[in-house]
């Protein structure tokens, strides 16, 4: 007879078996345990990127501003040269060697405190009020042929990428302290904001001291806007002696850091003299500042024109 497949069991004829309350619970519990590990160890890489990201924009931050400082500081106090003026080795640097802001009118010295009149080729304030600068610079507006023949046409530029009309330029640095923002006001005396995140912006001067010059020993030595001395025969600061700017900016973080307590880094401010910056604690700072990175920066540029200073 043939045979045939034997039918499959009937639903529920075998027991079903299941887990039990203690295999469910060791299961959750491993579960909750590889879950704490991965976000623990997710948190530490995000902290850790948002680090080196900070670091990172802070680095960019820092390169701009210094690059738009550097640049005016470079050009304070320049002045148009007269290309026909028939010189000789070792003749003397007269005021006909330089040419007019315009024509007809009186031919200023190239001394950077005449760019123009009562405009020092570079100036400050070290606690500037509401309107005023700690840092200012100024240079001559000129024209130029842009190639041989060509129109001519001013190649100068203020800290805001503006050319003005006017025939000086002026780019004026100051802090926000509210929005903690370094601006800068350029031709048209109206700031804005070239980086944010900026706890201090201060700034020395570095001048040649006269006496020891004279004697053959020239000095230059780091002082602040107050220390900047006066002309000899006048009474208002003589900031022809100045030779450098040195710019330090203290930039911080936007990502919170679980940092030891007592953690700090070195700013811009020798408050007791001793010729050491002084120490700031970043887990005691106030407001936004408290547990952030912070990172200092200092850079000095040369006065290219004060060599005819003096």
């Amino acid at each position: 007879m043939p045979s045939f497949p034997s039918p499959p069991p009937r639903f529920g004829s075998a027991p079903a078996r299941g887990m039990t309350l203690v295999e469910l619970m060791v299961g959750i519990a491993v579960g909750l345990l590889v879950i704490a590990v991965a976000t623990g160890a997710l948190m530490v890489s995000r902290g850790v990127s948002g680090t080196v990201t900070d670091a990172s924009q802070l680095q960019q931050q820092a390169s701009y501003a210094f690059r738009i400082l550097g640049q005016q500081i470079r050009q304070a106090g320049s002045m148009q040269l007269n290309l026909a003026a028939n010189k000789s080795p070792g003749d003397p640097i007269l005021i006909e060697d330089f040419v007019a802001f315009s024509p007809n009118t009186e031919i200023y010295s190239a001394l950077p405190e005449s760019v123009p009149p009562n405009t020092p080729a570079v100036s400050g304030k070290d606690a500037p009020a509401a309107g005023e600068y700690r840092l200012s610079l100024a240079f001559q507006n000129y024209e130029e042929p842009s190639f041989p023949g060509g129109a001519t046409v001013s190649f100068f530029r203020d800290c805001l990428g503006a050319q003005p009309s006017s025939t000086i330029i002026q780019s004026q640095f100051v802090l926000d302290t509210v929005l903690g923002e370094l601006r800068c006001a350029g031709s048209n005396n109206v700031p804005q904001s070239l980086i944010r995140n900026v706890a201090d912006f201060q700034v020395r001067y570095l001048i040649q001291n006269r006496a020891a010059a004279q004697s053959g020993l020239p000095t230059i030595q780091y002082v602040s806007a107050a220390g900047v001395p006066p002309i000899p025969a006048g009474g208002a600061t003589d900031w022809s002696t100045v030779f450098g700017v040195e710019v330090c900016l203290v930039l911080y973080g936007d990502e919170p850091i679980d940092m030891p307590a007592g953690s700090e880094y070195t700013g811009c401010v020798d408050a007791d003299g001793n010729g050491l910056f002084d120490k700031v604690v970043m887990t005691s700072l106030a407001g936004a500042r408290r547990n952030r990175l912070h990172m200092a920066f200092r850079s000095v540029f040369q006065l290219r024109s004060q060599g005819l200073a003096g």
